[in-house]
């Protein structure tokens, strides 16, 4: 502080460099005190404390700054033996404390006790001097000084969070549902015959002998919406959502990615109804054939286990798992036998009606006049839903530079728009190059009948 004296500075700076000397924090509180600057003094004196809890001296001294009488300090002299308290001498009662604290020397706390001592009771009190109130004095200094202990991080039962399956986050049921999905029919009603008319009749579920468990894949080309089909699944069946990515799962200890598997399954069947959705399902299932590593194989071998709820008494009823990859050729094949993944969706680029949906809705709160979404929606076939969304980002993008050149705002046009579509190639054309030779020579089983119907459709094979 500017207004501090020489020796102040230099006791200060002294304790600075020495902060578990106990006497000399204590020499640079009386120093503080001595000049009336008794909220500092209290403050050092608790830093002194926390070095020497039973240190009397620097009891004595809070207890000064704070301005308690000695008489109900508590006194850390002994205390008296059981019968009458002596009476002291007169002048042991001089009320030497009653001195302003401006006026005491700055001697060290131990000259100044014989020249102060607490004045004993009179004979006819029956009751001793009250104890001093630690408990309110730590509620006056808790401003000045922080906790002396830190909280122990681990939970109450001794684990810490790491270890316990509840870590997992699982949202509520939400608010999206298949309505919200624009267009897409194709693929609404395949997952309402495939999947979701058996979970919402559960009379005729049980009468055919339907169990209320199921695994889904959903393939295609990047940026098209999977995510988002999965969590309106979950909003259509009333069912929590856990979304599972490989960083969830993978660590560096032996052991600890197939216990992560088995906490992430154990979790979703205490949240039951839920839905697992198993993201990038080609970097969690790849082929064991692949993989040299064997802590991703055995990372495979528990998915497989879990899949199949052979760990869990009850099996994995009211847990739906739902999964998604760019790359299904990639996946292990006993993910997708019958009983685990055995259902699988392909999930194309957006249709002209969800072209159309999506647009309005990257458009919704940017500053348009007069845009044509006909002539977009047809500008913009094979885009994904990535794709549409960088379109009107670049669009926005080219109008804003135009303003800031001219120094006046104009709105977002068409030809903004449509000049923003002829500088964006489809991110689909890739995906469907690498895709078009699986389908023609690796559709064992008919995998991919779905997906070769489609590029015959578009004339791409």
């Amino acid at each position: 502080m500017a207004d501090e004296s020489p020796l102040i500075r230099s006791l200060r700076t002294a304790v600075a460099a020495a902060p578990g000397d106990v006497p000399l924090r204590l020499h640079f509180a009386e120093l503080l005190l001595s000049e009336g600057r008794n909220e500092e003094a209290v403050a050092e004196a608790a830093v002194a404390l926390q070095h020497a809890p039973g240190d009397a001296d620097a009891r004595a001294l809070m207890m000064r700054a704070m301005g308690v009488p000695p008489a109900s300090a508590g006194a850390p002299a002994p205390a008296p033996e059981p019968g009458p308290a002596p009476v002291r001498p007169p002048v042991a009662e001089k009320p030497a404390a009653e001195k302003p604290a401006a006026e005491k020397p700055a001697a060290p706390p131990a000259a100044e006790k014989p020249e102060t001592p607490a004045p004993a009771p009179a004979p006819s009190d029956p009751d001793p001097a009250p104890a001093f109130d630690w408990d309110a004095a730590e509620q006056q200094v808790q401003d000045l000084v922080g906790p002396r202990f830190l909280e122990d991080p681990q939970a109450e039962g001794g684990e810490g969070a790491a270890g316990d399956a509840a870590a997992w986050d699982v949202d509520a049921p939400g608010a999206v549902r298949l309505a919200d999905v624009g267009g897409m029919e194709e693929v609404k009603e395949r997952l309402e015959a495939a999947f979701l008319a058996p979970m919402r009749n559960p009379e005729l579920r049980r009468l055919y002998g339907k169990s209320l468990r199921g695994g889904l894949l959903l393939y295609g080309p990047p940026g098209c919406g999977k995510t988002f089909i999965a969590r309106a699944v979950a909003g259509e069946l009333g069912a929590n959502f856990l979304t599972v990515s490989l960083s969830d799962v993978l660590d560096m200890w032996i052991g600890a990615s197939e216990k992560n598997i088995h906490d992430i399954f154990e979790t979703a069947r205490r949240q039951a109804p839920c839905v697992v959705f198993l993201d990038e399902l080609d970097a969690l299932g790849a082929k064991r054939s692949r993989t040299h590593h064997s802590g991703l194989r055995n990372v495979v071998n528990q998915l497989l286990t879990e899949l199949d709820g052979i760990a869990s008494g009850a099996g994995n009823e009211g847990v739906f798992v739902l999964a998604a990859t760019n790359v299904p050729w990639d996946v292990d094949i006993a993910l997708r036998r019958p009983g685990r993944l055995d259902r699988t969706l392909l999930v194309l680029p957006p249709d002209a009606a969800a072209r159309e949906a999506i647009l309005r809705y990257h458009l919704r709160e940017r500053p348009i006049e007069a845009v044509d979404l006909g002539k977009l929606v047809k500008v913009t076939e094979d885009f994904s839903g990535a794709d549409l969304a960088h379109l009107c980002e670049s669009a926005a993008e080219a109008a804003l530079l135009d303003s800031a050149r001219t120094g006046s705002v104009r709105l977002i046009t068409t030809k903004d728009l449509l000049g923003a579509a002829k500088q964006i190639k489809p991110s689909t054309e890739p995906w469907f190059a690498a895709a078009r030779n699986v389908a023609m020579f690796a559709n064992e089983g008919g995998l991919y009948d779905d997906l070769l119907a489609y590029l015959k459709r578009k004339r791409k094979l």
